[in-house]
Order: structure tokens, then sequence, then C-alpha cells
């Protein structure tokens, strides 16, 4: 019987470089797995056509690199990471299947709007949903927190969901997906991320109320909810000294790779899903949200 390769994934103490947000994945020590070289399709998603936001780095690119090896062709939504982008696409490709990418700011409505009209143009149809892209800013004291970037984190990580999946709605049908990416944090705030857990708690809530919402049309939301994962979010808005030991807090005492989030991403939009609506998924490294 042949067996699984499970790969050993780095445990802190890490040693990576500062950044910039939103980061970049090349800079980063030790290099994110995003399945590259790991994953392994079915044809699960034959023939279906799958919007990605946040696509260009981190849990985006893990899902994209999934995707298109189960057969999806994709429309890749960053903001400005365009040598990521750039090497996503590359791995769509190489899969075999077609990419569009479209750089831009999902919290104007008008750009959420124009990537369904990209994807209705390049493909004529649309499955899937991913809204994964989001926005993090740790700040110790909540006096610190100004009134720009509590805006920017509801604008990013929640307001964008709700403009994407209205223009997505009218060229949806019935066995079409909607998967959200929400945190632990959802359940288990942290201190220092108050904007941000927030958010993800509002998006546990929006995806169960879609569930019930979209139900009579045969459409399906769901969310996954990553614990700590090694993407440039992380070197790019947390302190060397929260990088460094980055993912001990769980029971694994590692971060997750976004290579390990991909196969929820792809069970979820898969047609095997098909009673699975309303569902909040865990992939924390055995931490527990009850």
């Amino acid at each position: 019987m042949a067996t699984m390769h499970i790969p050993e994934y780095p445990k802190p103490t890490f040693d990576t470089a500062q950044q910039t947000p939103p980061g970049k994945t090349n800079a980063m020590t030790p290099r994110p797995d995003h399945g590259e070289t790991t994953y392994r399709g079915s044809d699960r998603l034959a023939g279906k056509v799958a919007i990605i936001t946040g696509a260009d780095s981190g849990i985006g690119r893990a899902v994209a690199i999934a995707y298109a090896r189960e057969g999806a062709d994709l429309v890749l939504s960053y903001l400005d990471e365009h040598d990521d982008a750039k090497e996503t696409e590359k791995w769509v490709k190489e899969a075999g299947r077609e990419a569009v990418l479209i750089p831009g700011d999902i919290a104007d409505p008008a750009h959420a709007e124009n990537i369904v009209k990209q994807a209705m143009v390049q493909f004529g149809r649309l499955d899937v949903v991913v809204n994964n892209a989001a926005y993090q800013n740790p700040v110790d004291e909540i006096e610190d927190i100004t009134v720009e970037d509590w805006q920017r984190h509801y604008a990013v990580n929640i307001h964008a969901m709700f403009y994407l999946i209205k223009a997505a709605l009218p060229h949806l049908k019935a066995g079409a997906s909607i998967v959200n990416t929400a945190s632990i944090n959802a359940k288990k705030p942290v201190a220092n991320q108050l904007a941000y857990s927030s958010t993800k708690a509002a998006i546990t809530n929006f995806t169960s109320g879609l569930a019930q919402s979209l139900a009579k049309r045969g459409i399906r939301a769901n969310a996954v909810l990553p614990g700590p994962i090694w993407t440039p979010l992380i070197p790019s808005t947390m302190k060397p000294e929260e990088v460094a030991k980055f993912g001990t807090q769980v029971p694994f005492d590692r971060p997750g790779q976004p290579a390990e989030l991909a196969p929820s991403y792809v069970m979820l939009a898969s047609d095997e899903s098909s009673y699975t609506s309303g569902a909040m998924i865990t992939v924390a490294g055995g931490a527990s949200i009850l």
C-alpha cells in the first residue's frame, strides 16, 4: 500500500526580515509552501470558473494552485503585488488552466463589479467565489487605532465580500459555491488585533446568514477559519519578536503552511460538498475555538 508523504514543515524560531505591507513571498525565510511540488489534482473542479481575491500569495496562491490542478480556470484578484501575482499565474498556466490577473482595491465597489465583469467576458460563466483578501495592522492600545485604519479593516475584510458577492450573484447558478476566509480570531480575539479580529467575527456571521439566504437558490456559502499561517502578512505586519515565534501558540507548535489550507477550499468548492453550507472549517494546528 502506498503511503502519503507528509512534509516536515519548519518550526520556529524564524529569522526572516521585516517587510512593509503587504509583503513579498520571496523575501520570507523559510519560504512558504503553497503546494507547488506536492498538490495533486483529480478533476474535482473540472470545467468550473473561480474568482479568488488576495490570490497573489499566501493562502490565495495555494488555493489557486489547487483549483487549477483540479481543473478550474481562474480570475486572480490582488492589490498591487504584481511580481507575486505573476508567480501565481505561472503555476496556474503550468497546470494547463487559464488565469486572468486583475489588480486593484477590492474595497472599491466598482472594482468588485469589474472583477465579475472580466470573469464573464473571459470565461462566460462563474461557479466559485473565494473571498480571501485581508488587511491586518496590529496595534497594542485601542487609543492608537486611527479611525482611518479601523475603517480600512472593515472596508477590505468584510465590505469587499458584500460588494463582490452582490456583483457575482446574477451569474451564479444552483450548485455554485462561495468560500470566505475568516480566522480563529473570530472566536478567540487577539488583544492587539482588535479591528482585525472583529472583522473576522463579522465574516463568520455574514457567512452563516448568507448560507441561509442563498439556500433557496441552491448556492452554498461556507467559511474557512485558519489559525496562524505563514504568509507575507506576518513579517509585514507583526513585530520581529512575534514573527520569530509565530505559530508556537497552537498545539502543533508551528505555523501552518498555505498548502495545508488548500484542500479545505477545494472540498467546499466541489460538488462533493453539495449538502454543506453555513459550515465553519477550522484549520489551526490543533487549536480549538469551542
